[in-house]
Formats: structure tokens, C-alpha cells, sequence
């Protein structure tokens, strides 16, 4: 049975993957769903015409494109990964709650819905791995003196009915992505400075820095770790949505698992280092080139062990390993001889609880320490099996398990790795994996 999406494209239910064929070739990356995402959103928020470009056609994407109409934007698609928006407010309307409800992006829009005085959101959705707490985003918005109000189905901000553009200081507990750019969409609608203490400072919002400096606006990374916006008088701009690296890595980390060699390419390497430090420390030799990497896999690894631990703490760096990295890199974990790995993922609690016991039903065999960290011994021997995409990144590190698997594996639950990936199967077929659709 064929299922509709709602980017109205048609997935098949499944599919069949046979494992056992080293990867090999070269492949480009989409743009980055999670870098994308706060760029629709400035782009509804700083009231200018804005193109971008590079934009990926995963459905997180295509449904936060969709709810931007709300804000008053018309969105005009210009060929192949490209759309101009243009604000409009006399088109407004209310937000599509249920499309709202189904991604947790959906929060990056109440700025820009604050322009016209009110946003009423449902609580974001997406990918069950664990709390999703909007204290924070609360907090951004109580201190630009807006009032939150919130209930079982949702929550409602009102905008401030005094006009001030005196500055707003907020000292966030720890470096959150979401807040941080909800922080600067919220002050590019006020109007008002903000400095922001511990923000957030991963290539995607770095990426979101530039944006609102190239439409005018000061942003800048001033010393004892605060961000300073100054409001511009905005200008049209255009920007280009940054490489997919999570798809990078998930794509370096199947090439690693299977043995094979390859080169990724349309991603900055920089936005990608700690990975390929790791890999490069387990014994993959990696080449760096201007908008890739090149991996092989030799025939005999004499690296470390992995340790990957994803803490709140580790958002402070962008040196740190990025937690969407470590489904894959259990999954390569799974294929290295002689070795004890341990894995910690405080920032998505429920991870583990998806993607562990889909292992297991390869075979794998994993111990839960607690419910956000495991260890597990190489080299493992996995058997086809059915499988399930319960989340993004549990169908991506299933993905490349069914690649070193004996056997046939059947995924299901394509949906999901459809809203962070255009079409992850189809870029490791064309590094030569087995795989075939299931309709």
C-alpha cells in the first residue's frame, strides 16, 4: 500500500534491504533539515523579501513552508530547491493546527506570528525521543513582556501592547538551539536589542546569524559568551540553506560500516569536525576537501574506542559531537572488532528507547546502563530481520545496520525518515546498496 505525505508525495510502505555489499562512489548531501527549518522562519519574521535556496524537500520542511502562510508570507517556488518569500499581511490567517501539532518546528513561528499581536500554537510534535519542554521559549518571550498563556492543547503569547525598544537581556541556563533562535526572531519582529548570555552556538544557528546580518540586521558574538542583535532597517536577502552534515555523517558512517570507500560531497567539513576527528581516531582514513569528505575503510582497524556522550553541556561547543551523530555511529559501533563503546544522549531522553530494541531485533546485543546510556561490544554478527523507523535517526542508523546484516532487513515506518531526509535510501543505492522498495 502506497502512502500519501504530506508534501503530497507517495512512499512505499517499506523497504527490503540486503546487506553484505561494501558501499563505493561519490554522492551529494541535501540541504540541512535542521538549518533549514530556522531560515523559513526568519524568513517570515524580518517582514523583507527573502530567497533560498538549497532548500531540502523533506516533509519537516515542506509542512513549516506550508504554515508560514499564517505569518502573512506568500511563498513562491522558484524551480528545483529554491522559493522566494514574500511577506503579506493582509493574507493572514490562522495557523493549520494539525499540521502545526505534527512537527516541532512549529515553534519557530510564533515570532513571526506575533507581528499582527497574537500566536496561538498547538505543543510541537516530530519525533518522540523525549521531553519537549517550551519553558525556555516562554522565558524569551516573557522578557520582551509578552504574555504566555498555555493549556492542555497548546499555548497562546500575546505581544507586548507597549511599543518600547529598550534592550532585553536573557541569561538562558544552558546553550539551547531552539530558544536561541527564537531569542533573535522574537527581537527582529520587536524591534529591540537583545543580548543573549550562553546562547546556542552550532553551525545552524551560526548560519542564522549570517542570514539576519546579510538582511540588515548587527548580530555578533561579543566576550564572556553573549550574543548582541541590533536591529537593522532590513533589506531583501538571499540565502542558501548550509549541507545536510547529519546526512554527511550517516552516509560516512555506512561507507565505514560496510568497508567500502566514498566521498560526500556539498557539506562543509567544519560543520562536521568532531565526527570526523572520531572517525579518523577509529582508524577511517579521511580526506578533507573543499565541500566534502572522502572515507576508507582499511582492511584492518587499529583505532580507540568511541565514546560518545551528548549532554546538555555539550551544546556550549560546537566542538562537540552533535547527538544526531550517535544513532549512526552505534549502528558503525556494531561492525568494530575488539571494542567496548559507550553511548550517552541526555538531550533526546527517549532515543535509546526507540532504536535499541529495533537492534535487537537484528541481533544486537546492547546493555542499558540507564535509560540515556548503553554499551555494546564489536565486532557483532546481525541477521535480517523487520525493522521499524519509529524516529528520524532511528531509521537512518537501521538503515546502515541492515547494510552489515546477513540477510534480507525490511523497514517500515518510511514516513519518518522521510521528514529529515529528501531520500536517504535512494543516495546509499547510489553508492551501490541493495535496496528495493516494498509497495
Amino acid at each position: 500500500m502506497i502512502q500519501q505525505t504530506s508534501t503530497g508525495v507517495d512512499l512505499p510502505r517499506g523497504l527490503a534491504v540486503r546487506g553484505g555489499r561494501p558501499l563505493r562512489g561519490t554522492v551529494a548531501v541535501d540541504g540541512s533539515k535542521n538549518a533549514a527549518l530556522p531560515l523559513v522562519a526568519a524568513a517570515a519574521a524580518i517582514g523583507r523579501p527573502v530567497t533560498l535556496t538549497n532548500v531540502p524537500m523533506s516533509s519537516d520542511v515542506g509542512k513549516l513552508v506550508r504554515l508560514i502562510h499564517a505569518t502573512g508570507a506568500r511563498v513562491v517556488l522558484d524551480g528545483h530547491k529554491a522559493l522566494h518569500v514574500i511577506p503579506d499581511l493582509d493574507h493572514a490567517a490562522e495557523a493549520d493546527r494539525a499540521l502545526a501539532a505534527s512537527i516541532r518546528a512549529s515553534y519557530y513561528l510564533a515570532p513571526a506570528l506575533l507581528a499582527s499581536g497574537r500566536a496561538e500554537l498547538p505543543w510541537p510534535g516530530g519525533c518522540n525521543v523525549g521531553d519537549r519542554g517550551m519553558e525556555l521559549h516562554f522565558m524569551v518571550y516573557e522578557a520582551f513582556g509578552d504574555r504566555v498563556h498555555t493549556c492542555e492543547a497548546g499555548y497562546q503569547i500575546t505581544a507586548s501592547p507597549l511599543q518600547r525598544r529598550t534592550p532585553v537581556e536573557i541569561k538562558l541556563p544552558f546553550p539551547s538551539r531552539g530558544t536561541t533562535v527564537v531569542a533573535l526572531l522574537r527581537a527582529v519582529v520587536a524591534g529591540r536589542p537583545l543580548l543573549l548570555h550562553r546562547p546556542n552556538t552550532s553551525p545552524e544557528v551560526a548560519g542564522l546569524v549570517k542570514a539576519l546580518a546579510q538582511a540588515g540586521h548587527e548580530v555578533s558574538y561579543l566576550p564572556d559568551d553573549v550574543l548582541s542583535f541590533q536591529p537593522g532597517n532590513g533589506c531583501p536577502a538571499t540565502w542558501c540553506v548550509p549541507g545536510d552534515k547529519i546526512e554527511a555523517g550517516t552516509l560516512l558512517c555506512a561507507l565505514a560500516a560496510t568497508g567500502g570507500h566514498g566521498r560526500v560531497s556539498g557539506v562543509n567539513p567544519t560543520h562536521m569536525s568532531p565526527l570526523l576527528d572520531l572517525l579518523d581516531d577509529l582508524g577511517f582514513p579521511i580526506t578533507i576537501t573543499n565541500d566534502g569528505v572522502e572515507l576508507s575503510a582499511p582492511p584492518t582497524l587499529t583505532g580507540t574506542s568511541i565514546y560518545a556522550d551528548a549532554s546538555l553541556n555539550s551544546l556550549s561547543s560546537p566542538e562537540c559531537l552533535d547527538a544526531d551523530f550517535e544513532p549512526p555511529l552505534i549502528a558503525l559501533a556494531l561492525t568494530l572488532a575488539g571494542r567496548s563503546h559507550t553511548f550517552i544522549d541526555e538531550i533526546n531522553p527517549g532515543r535509546h528507547a526507540n532504536l535499541l530494541p529495533q537492534l535487537r531485533r537484528l541481533g544486537a546485543v546492547i546493555t542499558e546502563v540507564s535509560s540515556t546510556s548503553c554499551e555494546l561490544n564489536g565486532p557483532q554478527r546481525l541477521a535480517g530481520a523487520s525493522v521499524e523507523a519509529i524516529d528520524i535517526r532511528t531509521g537512518s542508523a537501521l538503515l546502515i545496520a541492515a547494510l552489515t546484516a546477513a540477510g534480507t532487513t525490511e523497514l517500515a515506518g518510511l514516513t519518518q525518515l522521510q521528514r529529515g531526509h529528501a531520500d536517504l535510501p535512494g543516495k546509499l543505492h547510489a553508492l551501490g546498496a541493495d535496496i528495493i522498495t516494498l509497495v
